[in-house]
């Protein structure tokens, strides 16, 4: 079955998949097709697939005359992604006589048929009515729109990364005091990969905040210095989850803090752009059990699981440009030894059991470090930890021909990491970190 010799269902009946076969089947259509009204007669159909093929087939005519069928039909049209393959025809046609068409789009409800129209626009971009109307969108409701726009004419960010260079003063470096003064002595776009663990909110001795208010405020000055210190493009894991501070008394409750969430819209302000969460998934004996209580009564309400996970959030520092730039910058035989080997997770949930010492309260499992390290770094890469603990980070950097720069407040657990890092790790440093 063919149009025009090549579907031939003039004047025959045939089923929808019937249709739907050849519609598929059509490749490029030569300059003499005539059957054009048979495609626009299936604009018709009931079947939301014909309409889609109809006008995904009636688009490679590249025929100005088409414009107002492709108007009318969006007129009547309901299906988004349907009248999104009509605005993406208009657009492709590259034609000046769609420009009144494109721009009439830009005020459909369905952002993606904006977007489309804004696509068909920018190649008119160069004129100064076009260019007008386009940067109009600047602040346009939907976040996509904005972002193209900001794209295509004001992003006036430069960067002077290099991301196969790195300060060799921060090589192999472990420093003692306050994160947020430390930070102000890094050079801007000097870290590659950070990958922390904050300190949970009065969780611990060592992370004890007058208010959780201000314990936030802490996190998001942190992350706005790493997020100064990180190349255009690279990564931020961090390693977080909900805490539970214990009720002060038999008449009140439990408080359970969701520090990711809070974390999280800080983090886009800053600049950060959302990528993934990985869960961090850790066998229910290790984990406090809060469902005793529960287990004794069965009274609903009352029902509170055991906590058995932690979550990766994964932050990438906005860039307008694609992964395949960093790639460029690294020699060929570095990324060729950087690619992950067989028995990598596919999924986002990674079965990790948990690690102590006895010389800190909260460690980062080696093995949960070396996947975070391989799968966002290169060889050579220099991975930066500004909440060292008991120096996991730094040890699988070693491990996987990694650099680690390290910051840590408390004195202990600094002097600790100093007799297991070896004094031959530490430089002198120009921008006067304390060693």
């Amino acid at each position: 079955m063919k149009i025009h010799k090549e579907i031939g269902i003039r004047n025959q009946k045939f089923s929808d998949s019937d249709i739907l076969k050849s519609l598929k089947k059509l490749g490029k259509l030569h300059k003499q097709f005539k059957d054009e009204d048979i495609l626009i007669d299936l604009l018709n159909s009931d079947n939301k697939n014909i309409r889609y093929y109809s006008i995904n087939n009636l688009a490679k005519l590249n025929n100005e005359k088409l414009l107002k069928t492709f108007e009318n039909f969006l007129n009547k049209e309901e299906t988004s992604n349907v009248r999104r393959e009509t605005a993406s025809a208009i657009g492709r046609m590259r034609s000046k006589k769609a420009v009144p068409l494109m721009t009439k789009l830009l005020k459909d409800k369905d952002p993606n048929i904006i977007l489309q129209a804004v696509r068909g626009l920018l190649v008119f971009k160069s004129d100064n009515k076009i260019e007008k109307i386009l940067k109009s969108l600047k602040n346009h409701p939907n976040e996509i729109v904005q972002k193209v726009i900001n794209i295509e004419f004001f992003d006036n960010r430069k960067y002077s990364s290099k991301h196969n260079e790195f300060p060799n003063y921060l090589k192999n470096c472990i420093a003692n005091g306050d994160v947020i003064k430390l930070l102000e002595k890094v050079d801007d776009e000097s870290v590659h990969l950070t990958f922390t663990s904050p300190p949970y909110y009065n969780a611990r001795d060592y992370s004890i905040y007058n208010s959780y208010n201000s314990y936030l405020k802490f996190l998001w000055k942190t992350f706005e210095e790493v997020h100064r210190i990180t190349k255009e493009g690279r990564f931020l894991i961090l390693n977080t989850s909900p805490i539970i501070i214990p009720r002060t008394g038999r008449k009140y409750s439990s408080i359970r803090y969701p520090i990711p969430f809070d974390i999280h819209s800080e983090m886009i302000k800053m600049g950060w752009e959302y990528v993934d969460d990985i869960v961090w998934l850790k066998p229910e004996p290790s984990a406090k059990n809060r469902v005793a209580g529960f287990n004794l009564h069965r009274k609903p309400l009352a029902y509170k699981p055991n906590c058995v996970t932690e979550t990766l959030m994964v932050y990438r520092k906005k860039s307008n440009k694609l992964i395949d730039w960093i790639f460029k910058q690294y020699p060929e035989d570095v990324v060729k030894k950087s690619k992950i080997k067989d028995g990598y997770e596919t999924s986002n949930v990674w079965k990790i059991d948990p690690s102590s010492d006895k010389n800190h309260s909260a460690v980062f499992p080696i093995k949960l470090c070396d996947k975070v390290i391989n799968y966002y770094s290169f060889e050579g890469d220099l991975v930066f930890d500004p909440f060292a603990g008991s120096g996991s980070v730094g040890l699988s950097a070693i491990k996987n021909n990694r650099h680690f720069f390290l910051t840590e407040i408390n004195k202990d657990y600094f002097k600790i990491l100093k007799d297991k890092f070896g004094s031959n790790l530490f430089d002198d440093l120009k921008i006067g970190i304390n060693k």
